[in-house]
C-alpha cells in the first residue's frame, strides 16, 4: 500500500483527505476543491518521486446513483502516474450545483487543457482560469452535454432531425474560418500570416481530422487541431449497454487493434466482479493481442511510408496483414472486430489446427520485416524525412501524457506489459526496445524493434500454450450448465437471466490499462450495482498524442507535419471516441 496518503496528511496539516476503497487497489482520495492546485502541485513537483504524468481527467454525473453515499451532484477525478514509484494515485473533487465551477490545473499540466475542455463539453462543468474554455469535440451549436445523465442515449429518445434553411445557413456560419477563435494573429512585426486547412480531406491524416496551419511561409508558427469529427459517444453507449453486449463497441475504438481494445475493458469488468481467468486463457489473450500489434503496426508502417512519397510498401505491408487476418478468423471467425474475449475468458476454445497457420507465419514474417527495413528505415529519403523532425524529450513527454512507443523513443523504458504485467505477460520473455532521440525516426524505429519482440512472445504462446478450459468457472463468466437447467426451475432462470440480462456487476469501480499499439489504452469503469456500468471512462493514446502536435511542430514546414502525423500513429475513432 502507498504512503503517499501519511505524507499528503503531514503536508496539508488542515486538509481533510477520504480515502475510498476501489476494487483496482489504487490510491483514491477525496480532496477539497479550494486546495486542488496546491495538492497537485506538490504531488507534480515537490514531493519524493513525484507523480509527473497527468495520466487521464474525467468527470462523473452522480445524480442518478442508487446511494449517493456522500457523493455531490458531479465528480471531477485526476488520476495521476509516477514513474519512479510505478504506482497511479486517483484524486477525486466533489462539486455541488447543476453547473459547477472548479480550479483550472493548466499551470501544473500542459495537457490538462484538452481534458479539462473535454469535461466542459461533455458535462458542462467549468474550469475557472482555463485559457480557452470551449468545446473539443462537439460542434459549438450542440444542446446540452452529453454525459450528464439527463442527455438522451439514443436517437429515438431525441426529436425527429430536420435541416431548416436557418439551421443550414447557421451551421454554414459556424465553418467559416476565424483566426481570432484560435487565438491566431493574422501578422507580425515583418510578416502577414497564411491559413492553411489540413485536412479533413487529405489523407495524410488519416481519417476525419482538421489541422488549422498558420503559417510564415512554408515554416509552421502554430496548429490548431480541431477534431470530434468522429464523436460516436463510445462513453455514453457504455452507460446504456449491458456488461456483457459492450465488449463489441470496444473493438471500435482503436478499430486497427482489435482485440486489444476488448482486453482493458474486460480486465477491469473482471477486477469489479473479482474474476480470476484460467492460465490458458491469459496465454490465448497474450497471442491474440501481440498478432493483433504486428497487424496495427503493420498499417502504420505502410501507411507511414506512403504519406513520404513511398508507394510499394503499403501494398506489400497490406498484404502481410492478410496473412495475419486469416490466422484471427480462423481462431475468432471475424478479422478487424473479432468480438472475441468475454468476460472471464474467450468465446470458443482454441480450433483445430491454429499452431500450424501460426508456425507458418512465424518463418514467414521475418524475412519479410528484413527487407522492409531496407525498403524503408534504410532508404536515404525516408531518413531526410524524418531524422531530427518532430523531436520531443523523455520530459516532454511525459509533461504531456505520451506512452508507448512514443515515450519509448526518447530512451523512457516504460511499457506496462513489463512494469505492471497483465494477463500473464509475467510469464514471458521479451525485451522493451527503446531510442534515444525522441525524432519521427526513433518512433518508427521503436514500432519495428516491437514488431520482433512480438514474433517472440507468439512463439512462446505457442511452444508453451497450457491445457484447461477457455473460461474462469465464475457464476458472472459463464451461465449455468445447459443439461443443469433442465433439471430445477432455480437454475432454468439463471441461464434465462445471465443470457438476457447479462451478468450483474459488484458496487464499486476499476481501472485497468494495458500496452496496446498506440500506447497505453485503459478502462475505467464504475458500477453501481445493475446490469450495466454507471459510468464507462476510455483513456486512449491518441488523444494526449494528437495534443502535442502543434507544441513538436511550431518551427517547422508543411510537408514535415506528415512526417511527424505519421510517425504519431494515431486512430480517429481511438482520438474522439
Amino acid at each position: 500500500m502507498s504512503g503517499i496518503t501519511e505524507v499528503l496528511t503531514s503536508k496539508f496539516e488542515d486538509v481533510s483527505f477520504n480515502k475510498q476503497e476501489t476494487k483496482d487497489g489504487i490510491t483514491t482520495l477525496w480532496i477539497p476543491g479550494d486546495q486542488l492546485n496546491n495538492i497537485l502541485g506538490f504531488l507534480k513537483n515537490k514531493v519524493d518521486r513525484p507523480y509527473k504524468m497527468l495520466y487521464d481527467l474525467t468527470a462523473i454525473d452522480e445524480r442518478s446513483r442508487k446511494k449517493l453515499n456522500g457523493h455531490g451532484t458531479f465528480t471531477v477525478v485526476y488520476h495521476l502516474l509516477s514513474f519512479d514509484r510505478n504506482e497511479d494515485l486517483r484524486l477525486k473533487v466533489k462539486l455541488i450545483g447543476e453547473y459547477p465551477e472548479i480550479p483550472t490545473i493548466t499551470g501544473i499540466w500542459k495537457n490538462a487543457n484538452w481534458y479539462e475542455r473535454e469535461v466542459y463539453d461533455m458535462f458542462g462543468i467549468t474550469f475557472k482560469g482555463h485559457p480557452d474554455l470551449r468545446r473539443l469535440l462537439m460542434p459549438e451549436s450542440w444542446k446540452g452535454h452529453p454525459l450528464r445523465k439527463e442527455h438522451p442515449a439514443r436517437a429515438t429518445e431525441m426529436e425527429p432531425f430536420t435541416l431548416s434553411d436557418e439551421t443550414y445557413e447557421a451551421k454554414q456560419d459556424e465553418l467559416q474560418f476565424n483566426p481570432e477563435q484560435y487565438g491566431f494573429k493574422t501578422s507580425s512585426d515583418d510578416a502577414e500570416f497564411a491559413f492553411l486547412n489540413l485536412g479533413p480531406q487529405h489523407p495524410g491524416t488519416h481519417g476525419i481530422l482538421r489541422l488549422v496551419l498558420q503559417l510564415d511561409g512554408e515554416d509552421i508558427v502554430d496548429i490548431a487541431p480541431d477534431i470530434g469529427f468522429h464523436h460516436r459517444g463510445a462513453e455514453k453507449m457504455g452507460e446504456r449497454q449491458t456488461w456483457h453486449t459492450y465488449i463489441p463497441y470496444t473493438d471500435r475504438i482503436d478499430y486497427l487493434a482489435g482485440v486489444q481494445n476488448n482486453l482493458p475493458y474486460l480486465l477491469a469488468v473482471e477486477k469489479l466482479a473479482e474474476i480470476e481467468v484460467p492460465e490458458r486463457v491469459k496465454y490465448i489473450r497474450v497471442m491474440m493481442c501481440e498478432l493483433f500489434r504486428l497487424a496495427s503496426h503493420l498499417v502504420w508502417y505502410g501507411t507511414f511510408a506512403q504519406d513520404l512519397g513511398m508507394m510499394s510498401p503499403v501494398f506489400y505491408m497490406f498484404t502481410d496483414r492478410e496473412k495475419i487476418f486469416e490466422i484471427v478468423e480462423a481462431i475468432c471467425g471475424a478479422r478487424m472486430h473479432p468480438n472475441w474475449f468475454r468476460i472471464g475468458g474467450v468465446a470458443n476454445d482454441l480450433p483445430r489446427g491454429w499452431e500450424e497457420k501460426i508456425n507458418f507465419f512465424l518463418k514467414y514474417f521475418p524475412r519479410r520485416l528484413k527487407e522492409y527495413d531496407q525498403l524503408v528505415m534504410k532508404n536515404r529519403f525516408f531518413k531526410d524525412r524524418t531524422v531530427g523532425i518532430g523531436i520531443y524529450s523523455r520530459e516532454e513527454a511525459i509533461e504531456w501524457g505520451v506512452t508507448g512507443p512514443g515515450l519509448r523513443a526518447t530512451g523512457e523504458d516504460w511499457d506496462f506489459r513489463k512494469k505492471r504485467p497483465y494477463s500473464g505477460y509475467e510469464m514471458f520473455d521479451f525485451d522493451i526496445p527503446t531510442a534515444q532521440n525522441g525524432d519521427a525516426y526513433d518512433r518508427a524505429r521503436v514500432r519495428i524493434d516491437e514488431m520482433w519482440q512480438s514474433l517472440r512472445i507468439i512463439e512462446q504462446c505457442v511452444k508453451n500454450m497450457p491445457s484447461g478450459f477457455h473460461k474462469a468457472d465464475h457464476p458472472l463468466a459463464v451461465p449455468p450448465r445447459k443439461d443443469r437447467t433442465m433439471h430445477d426451475i432455480e437454475t432454468l432462470i439463471t441461464h434465462f437471466l445471465s443470457v438476457s440480462w447479462g451478468p450483474v456487476m459488484p458496487r464499486g469501480e476499476a481501472f485497468q490499462g494495458i500496452e496496446a499499439p498506440k500506447g497505453n489504452n485503459g478502462y475505467y469503469l464504475v458500477s453501481d450495482g445493475n446490469t450495466h456500468s454507471y459510468r464507462t471512462r476510455i483513456r486512449t493514446p491518441s488523444f494526449p498524442h494528437m495534443q502535442m502536435v502543434p507544441y513538436i511542430s511550431r518551427g517547422y514546414t508543411v510537408s514535415d507535419v506528415l512526417s511527424i502525423l505519421g510517425s504519431i500513429d494515431f486512430v480517429l475513432a481511438d482520438l474522439d471516441r
